[in-house]
């Protein structure tokens, strides 16, 4: 791991001389492309009970909401990398994380809180604070290992959204940053192995990440962390007060 870590790090440091490109598409446009697949999915999700679309249409907005995920960790991994302060960055993802809960469990499980699911946020931060602690202790091999494998057992304890497999899967980005065969081969296996078969269909976002050009794009620095519990409320004011 400590190679791996090394060649993570120089390549962090370098990349905005070696990864940017004027063509292709800006972490901006990735984060609306994340957003509403996103949407697509929360609303097949939350809505599929009222009986408003046929069971095929359900299964093909869920599909389509599989490429919402790891956009949202490739991107945690370069604002990991490029954010000036990761203190900051953190305490954002946290406080959002408590923010959101009520929403997403009220969406999803209809109840004002749900031990047994966490939202996306928490695992966001948690994969946040394992990047944290492995670039703390890249001398450390032992140690980061621990950091790491403490981090995918809390995910895995709090049942947080995509649990274990989508802390493993932030890792993974960031320890193969800028070496896209091995993100793809990370993808696949957080697919198939770590989440189940029908998430096969985040493979599909390969595509768009194949074509990030490095640069930051549009500001949206603040639209996803309102507009996520924001969503969330009206998808369940529509469940419960327009649908029935």
């Amino acid at each position: 791991m400590t190679n791996v870590l090394g060649d993570s790090i120089i390549q962090s440091s370098h990349s905005n001389g070696s990864t940017e490109d004027k063509r292709g598409i800006s972490g901006g446009t990735l984060k609306i492309i994340a957003i509403l697949t996103m949407v697509v999915d929360h609303t097949a999700a939350v809505l599929y009970p009222a009986g408003i679309y046929a069971d095929w249409v359900y299964a093909l907005m869920r599909v389509i909401g599989r490429i919402a995920f790891p956009i949202f960790c490739f991107l945690l991994v370069e604002g990991f990398v490029h954010t000036r302060s990761r203190k900051k960055y953190c305490l954002r993802l946290a406080l959002f994380a408590i923010i959101s809960e009520v929403p997403f469990d009220l969406a999803f499980s209809g109840r004002i809180f749900d031990i047994y699911s966490q939202n996306v946020f928490f695992t966001l931060v948690i994969g946040f604070i394992a990047l944290m602690l492995i670039e703390h202790f890249k001398d450390n091999e032992q140690m980061a290992v621990l950091c790491a494998v403490f981090s995918v057992l809390l995910a895995y304890i709090l049942k947080t959204d995509y649990a274990a497999g989508g802390v493993i899967l932030i890792i993974l980005f960031y320890l193969f940053r800028g070496k896209f065969v091995k993100i793809g081969a990370s993808l696949v296996t957080f697919a198939m192995v770590l989440i189940g078969y029908t998430e096969i269909y985040a493979v599909f976002a390969l595509i768009p990440l194949s074509l990030y050009n490095g640069k930051k794009g549009v500001s949206l620095k603040y639209f996803f962390y309102i507009f996520y519990p924001a969503h969330l409320l009206i998808l369940y004011y529509i469940l419960h007060n327009v649908l029935q």
